[in-house]
Protein backbone atom coordinates (compact mmCIF):
# COMPACT_ATOMS: atom_id res chain seq x y z
CA UNK A 1 0.00 0.00 0.00
CA UNK A 2 1.42 3.26 -0.59
CA UNK A 3 1.18 6.00 2.30
CA UNK A 4 2.07 9.31 1.27
CA UNK A 5 5.79 10.71 1.93
CA UNK A 6 6.57 6.66 1.73
CA UNK A 7 8.90 7.75 -1.69
CA UNK A 8 11.09 9.99 0.61
CA UNK A 9 13.79 7.16 1.02
CA UNK A 10 16.27 5.36 -0.93
CA UNK A 11 14.24 2.33 -2.30
CA UNK A 12 12.36 4.42 -4.40
CA UNK A 13 15.33 4.95 -7.13
CA UNK A 14 15.24 1.04 -7.50
CA UNK A 15 11.75 0.29 -7.91
CA UNK A 16 11.66 3.38 -10.35
CA UNK A 17 14.66 1.15 -13.00
CA UNK A 18 12.68 -1.76 -12.19
CA UNK A 19 14.27 -3.46 -9.09
CA UNK A 20 12.55 -4.76 -6.57
CA UNK A 21 12.61 -2.80 -3.29
CA UNK A 22 11.00 -2.22 -0.12
CA UNK A 23 10.79 0.29 2.59
CA UNK A 24 9.80 -0.42 6.32
CA UNK A 25 8.93 2.11 8.11
CA UNK A 26 7.26 3.47 11.23
CA UNK A 27 5.78 6.48 9.52
CA UNK A 28 7.89 8.73 12.27
CA UNK A 29 7.98 11.53 10.05
CA UNK A 30 4.15 11.62 10.90
CA UNK A 31 3.86 10.87 14.42
CA UNK A 32 7.68 11.57 15.95
CA UNK A 33 8.00 15.91 16.70
CA UNK A 34 11.81 15.62 17.19
CA UNK A 35 11.81 13.33 13.69
CA UNK A 36 15.22 15.16 12.10
CA UNK A 37 15.54 17.80 14.18
CA UNK A 38 17.99 18.86 16.97
CA UNK A 39 15.86 17.73 19.41
CA UNK A 40 16.34 14.24 18.34
CA UNK A 41 18.32 13.12 20.46
CA UNK A 42 19.44 9.40 21.57
CA UNK A 43 17.66 9.82 24.83
CA UNK A 44 14.50 9.83 23.34
CA UNK A 45 14.98 6.72 21.58
CA UNK A 46 13.52 3.05 22.96
CA UNK A 47 16.57 0.74 22.32
CA UNK A 48 14.69 -2.22 23.42
CA UNK A 49 11.74 -1.88 21.31
CA UNK A 50 14.56 -0.88 18.56
CA UNK A 51 16.18 -4.56 19.01
CA UNK A 52 12.56 -6.48 19.23
CA UNK A 53 11.67 -4.81 15.81
CA UNK A 54 14.71 -5.49 13.88
CA UNK A 55 14.54 -9.27 14.91
CA UNK A 56 11.29 -9.39 13.88
CA UNK A 57 11.96 -7.66 10.23
CA UNK A 58 15.43 -10.23 10.00
CA UNK A 59 13.09 -13.55 10.70
CA UNK A 60 10.35 -11.97 8.10
CA UNK A 61 13.17 -11.33 5.55
CA UNK A 62 14.28 -14.64 5.59
CA UNK A 63 11.23 -16.16 6.32
CA UNK A 64 10.78 -14.48 2.45
CA UNK A 65 13.88 -15.12 1.41
CA UNK A 66 12.63 -18.99 2.20
CA UNK A 67 9.70 -19.02 0.11
CA UNK A 68 11.34 -17.47 -2.57
CA UNK A 69 14.25 -20.47 -3.36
Amino acid sequence: AAIPGVSWSDHWAFRKHGYPAIMVTDTAFYRYPHYHLPSDTPEKLDYERMARVTLGLAAMLRELADEAR
